[in-house]
């Protein structure tokens, strides 16, 4: 979403950092262009004006004006006063030891309140809490159906009731997650196609009736100022705790996450970044601004990783086979399948500090690429993924046959693979030189295989990156 408005800042930028000395008409010409950008993004005027003069009182403080690299404390401005308008700091959901906990969910017919609901509770599930689902949307035809279906994918239970009275239905969902010892309660309320008096009368009801440890209001992104419009209307008439932005992950131009922290005072809490039930994050700020800015998010990068390692998808065997250079094809295929359930080569590159070229170079490498690339590996016998080293002109046919390609997609396969296992053999070659690898000769020094914290860290550091598996990335 935030891809425009991010290529046009980083360009503003780069006019900035070339420059040794900045005069005041410098910063006046490049917050002109900081202001057409965030207006073409669909920033709030005022909020753009706000920002605009913020940036602008501390940019010309002397501390800048003869500072060696006035650019880049420019930069670090921006940074600053951008993670202040998305919020700040993280806003992490407050929820009170009682039990159970109640999630109220509110917004508009048509913003993904349902499909939030079942993300919210996949995300708070792997937090160790048990959720239930009600559905008290009792107005959108098959609304109730849709939250039963997708609680039936995750493994979720969900409560409809046998009333069509929505604040029924919350108090019943409520009490039957007491009998059947569920910590979590996820309020699924009915919307509007505007907000109306009725909608807010039942909203409040609800409120009375369940008394929840949270309300959320869920917007729609991709529905721009009218997002900060109907956030603002809900606010004022009901006291909500915070947002779940849905749909972030589209191709809008990003003005509402950037204006709803400061037009409505409420923090945005989750973003939903795709479909998928794992697509719900926790929003932070500081780490959207530096993707903004084209800075990177290593630490996300870093937990999605680690998430998956803890998934069991390498195990301690696969990890010293790595380190000591007996890369495989297998291997091969299980860095291609982290990438993919991490959201792809792009979306990785999003995450890296100036990733948007390699997010450009790996464009082409869609979904059904990806595909073609598994399928020629399961057409290779277990033999030869283990020794790629005897795939001569007759197996690579065969496999190409098998897996319904060209000969010439084969061989560029085995190619990339080859570039893998050589970077693969430098990092070993790079840690043996550190003491942290090297033959698996007893009696010498630095040699043999290592052991306890040291293998630990010899694990965490393979790739570059801490608790990451990434071989050939």
């Amino acid at each position: 979403m935030f891809d425009n408005l991010g290529q046009r800042l980083q360009s503003i930028f780069s006019g900035l950092t070339s420059k040794g000395r900045l005069s005041e008409e410098d910063i006046d010409a490049a917050l002109r262009e900081i202001r057409r950008a965030l207006l073409e993004a669909d920033v709030n005027l005022a909020v753009v004006k706000s920002f605009t003069e913020r940036v602008r009182e501390k940019a010309l403080g002397a501390d800048v004006l003869s500072s060696l690299t006035p650019g880049q404390m420019v930069i670090k401005i921006v940074l600053d006063e951008l993670t202040v308008l998305l919020g700040g700091s993280i806003s992490r959901l407050a929820l009170s030891n009682r039990m159970p906990n109640v999630i109220m969910l509110v917004g508009l017919q048509g913003s993904g309140k349902t499909t939030a609901a079942s993300k919210l509770a996949y995300l708070l599930r792997k937090k160790g809490k048990k959720p239930l689902m009600v559905a008290a949307d009792v107005y959108r035809p098959a609304a109730i159906d849709q939250l039963e279906a997708l609680g039936r994918e995750l493994h979720i239970p969900v409560y409809r009731g046998e009333v069509d009275d929505p604040v029924a239905i919350a108090r019943d969902g409520l009490r039957y997650a007491v009998d059947n010892m569920l910590d979590l309660v996820i309020i699924d309320t009915a919307g509007r196609l505007h907000v109306d008096d009725v909608m807010m009368d039942e909203v409040a009801r609800i409120k009375t009736a369940v008394r929840p440890d949270q309300i959320l209001m869920v917007v729609d992104a991709m529905t721009g100022q009218d997002a900060v419009t109907v956030a603002d209307a809900f606010a004022q008439r009901l006291d909500f705790d915070g947002l779940i932005m849905s749909k972030l992950d589209g191709d809008a131009r990003g003005g509402a996450a950037l204006s709803i922290r400061e037009v409505t005072g409420k923090p945005i809490k989750f973003a939903s970044m795709g479909e998928k039930p794992n697509s719900l994050e926790e929003f932070y700020p500081d780490r959207m601004a530096k993707r903004i800015l084209g800075m990177g998010d290593v630490v996300s990068l870093i937990e999605k990783a680690t998430e998956l390692e803890a998934e069991g998808e390498y195990s301690d065997d696969d990890a010293d086979s790595l380190v000591q250079g007996k890369f495989t094809f297998d291997d091969f295929l299980k860095s291609i399948k982290q990438m993919r359930k991490m959201g792809g080569f792009g979306a990785i590159a999003k995450l890296l500090p100036g990733g948007e070229a390699m997010k450009q170079a790996t464009a082409q490498m869609d979904d059904s690429q990806i595909d073609r690339l598994e399928a020629i590996i399961y057409s290779m016998t277990i033999k030869e993924r283990t020794n790629p080293k005897i795939l001569n002109g007759s197996r690579r046919a065969r496999i190409a046959a098998g897996a319904g390609v060209e000969v010439t997609d084969v061989n560029r396969l085995i190619k990339q693979f080859n570039e893998a296992s050589k970077m693969m053999k430098q990092m070993q070659k790079q840690m043996g030189a550190n003491g942290q690898g090297g033959s698996s000769k007893k009696g010498k020094r630095g040699k043999g295989k290592p052991k306890g914290k040291q293998k630990n860290q010899q694990k965490k550091t393979r790739f570059g990156l801490p608790g990451t598996n990434f071989p050939g990335f």
